[in-house]
């Protein structure tokens, strides 16, 4: 199968539900509030999916139990322990018996089933239901190739979460990473693209090449890579769907870190030019080099605000590693990072809000973020290597690199991929097939089309 087949989503056709009583209040009254310091989880109890006949039945466990493993790993909701549920999946497919759920403490609920239809397309129908008020918050149902079944579940986690949260949920997304396997002295770097809970991991290159820095554009499935092409410091973009690569040129001297303009008909990257490094845009229409940067220091790590106006960046031209912005053009460039330590890979939240970087201070690595005026900075990862933070398209969670320190010289080992929330204290292991690094997420899908 070629990489369009693999890669491209399937038709997903979603239906709204309507609430189960006329009489039910538009809005329900159970909210997450996630713009506390620390959010106490949710109890949610997420029952195994009805399947309405035989050809459902292995996709009604499944959906439920991946719909529960986002959730909890989001930190903002508990899930609770099934083997507590008093009322079974068949006896809730017209109303759940709410007493029944609140003897469990449960406050949300969410119920389902799964159909095969004679058209040969699975049906999945989800509600979620405000226990302590007894009514339904929301309902969907979706059509859709059997295969397709763990994008639904992604699907309804994103809905559950926006309803609960009014927040637009993350779990709808994939992540594009380095995979490295082999000896240090002969390390084999490919590029990796996977679901963000680690599903579906699929490679887009064979290893012949080093690859590093990927990243993905906002408006297409397009991908931004650093290669090692014959020992030569190429810019490549990678068409997910095509699996076709072209170079976006030449560039004298070492390239780093290239990334998309939020409107994605730029790319910005840093590239040295005599002995030292400043920044650059090329326009991916007519291919034209713009230099913003003109300084004898080292100015690198560029990235864009999502409105497109003021660019982040790192610099040593204050005589220590900083992090600085300036306007798109290149104007107005001032320093906004005065904490001890040096500071690296600045990424813009997609929200606008924050700035996340690379700390390095005291012998340890920190990933942290800070508000674009440099005030608010808040550490929130400590380890022996943590670094190349990016960003969930909605802003609230992180996902980044970390060394382990495992050698008996006391030098980094095996580099695994983790996720963080913004309190810091919801950090997570993102598990891959090999050792992972430089991860990327992408933006939110397309949302599926929906029927009224």
């Amino acid at each position: 199968m070629g990489i369009r087949g693999l890669f491209k989503y399937s038709t997903v056709v979603v239906m709204a539900l309507a609430a189960y009583s006329a009489a039910t209040p538009a809005l329900a009254v159970l909210k997450i509030d996630i713009t506390q310091g620390v959010v106490d989880p949710l109890p949610i109890a997420i029952s195994e999916f009805h399947a309405e006949n035989e050809g459902a039945r292995e996709s009604a466990r499944a959906i439920a139990d991946v719909v529960t493993r986002n959730l909890e790993r989001s930190g903002l909701f508990r899930p609770i322990d099934r083997r507590a549920f008093i009322q079974t999946p068949a006896a809730m497919r017209v109303q759940p018996r709410f007493p029944d759920w609140r003897a469990i403490n449960a406050q949300a609920l969410v119920t389902g089933t799964t159909t095969m239809l004679e058209d040969g397309r699975l049906r999945v129908e989800f509600r979620l239901w405000d226990v302590f008020a007894s009514q339904q918050m929301t309902g969907l149902a979706y059509f859709t190739a059997p295969p397709n079944w763990r994008r639904i579940a992604h699907l309804i986690s994103d809905a559950i979460y926006q309803r609960l949260t009014g927040e637009a949920g993350y779990f709808d997304t994939r992540i594009v990473y380095v995979a490295e396997t082999g000896p240090q002295t002969q390390r084999i770097k490919r590029l990796a693209i996977m679901d963000q809970d680690g599903a579906h991991n699929r490679y887009l290159t064979d290893g012949g090449h080093l690859v590093l820095t990927p990243r993905f554009s906002p408006t297409s499935q397009e991908i931004t890579y650093l290669s090692y092409l014959q020992g030569t410091p190429r810019v490549f973009i990678y068409n997910i769907d095509t699996g076709q690569q072209e170079v976006l040129g030449d560039f004298p001297g070492m390239t780093f870190a290239p990334r998309f303009s939020p409107d994605g008909n730029k790319v910005i990257m840093s590239f040295i030019r005599g002995d030292n490094s400043d920044i650059y845009t090329m326009d991916l229409r007519t291919r034209r080099i713009a230099r913003l940067t003109r300084h004898s220091s080292i100015d690198t790590s560029p990235s864009y605000a999502p409105d497109g106006s003021r660019i982040t960046f790192n610099s040593d031209r204050g005589g220590s590693q900083q992090l600085y912005v300036m306007d798109a053009d290149g104007g107005n460039v001032h320093r906004i990072s005065f904490g001890r330590g040096r500071y690296a890979t600045p990424v813009w939240s997609p929200r606008g809000d924050l700035i996340a970087f690379t700390k390095f201070t005291q012998g340890r690595f920190f990933i942290g973020v800070m508000r674009p005026d440099g005030s608010g900075e808040r550490l929130l990862t400590e380890s022996f290597l943590d670094e190349g933070p990016t960003w969930a398209p909605n802003g609230r969670v992180l996902m980044f690199f970390r060394q382990r320190r495992t050698r008996e010289d006391g030098s980094g080992g095996e580099t695994t991929l983790f996720s963080v929330d913004l309190t810091g204290h919801n950090e997570r292991q993102i598990v891959t097939p090999t050792q992972a690094s430089d991860p990327a997420w992408s933006p939110l899908s397309s949302p599926p089309p929906l029927i009224r």
